[in-house]
């Protein structure tokens, strides 16, 4: 198995598969999100860090889960509406996805093995768990949903 995500692909929000290998050679931040959350307000952070730095080479890339207390609700049409209405999110949407469990989506099993939670624990705990990418497709580290997107920005200037 590769030693990096491009091996992956994943669905957007309008149902698209999309190849991670699209994103070679920028530094990503892979989170998982959910619209009625008490983290929700994270995505204005993970909005301004986008545009910010983009333009280096910086891409969020927000992966929506129902699997926390029901609190991603919606279709895939109503997060996008959400998404745009509230926070009017210019970054990458993906369809909703498990994270964790039997249907765990691939992507999620390979980024949770590269950077366990604590104690080893490679089980995503909460919305908005945040796992950083280098430019290489290697998973540099996992941040948990109480750190705020501002607080990550030091480690992603590390590879832009």
């Amino acid at each position: 198995m590769s030693e990096n995500i491009y091996q992956f692909s994943v669905n957007n929000i309008a149902g698209e598969v999309t190849e991670l290998s699209k994103y070679k050679g920028k530094v990503l931040l892979v989170v998982n999100t959910a619209s009625d959350c008490g983290f929700t307000p994270q995505y204005q952070g993970l909005q301004e860090l986008y545009e910010k730095h983009q333009a280096e080479g910086f891409e969020v890339l927000a992966f929506p889960c129902n699997q926390f207390k029901n609190q991603e609700k919606g279709s895939d049409e109503q997060i996008k509406q959400f998404c745009d209405l509230r926070f009017n999110i210019k970054f990458p949407l993906f369809s909703k996805i498990d994270v964790n469990g039997e249907n765990t989506h691939p992507l999620f099993n390979f980024i949770k093995a590269k950077a366990p939670g604590l104690l080893g624990s490679t089980s995503i705990k909460w919305n908005f768990t945040k796992f950083l990418i280098n430019r290489e497709g290697k998973v540099y580290k996992r941040f948990s949903p109480t750190t705020k997107p501002q607080a990550i920005e030091k480690d992603i200037l590390k590879f832009l």
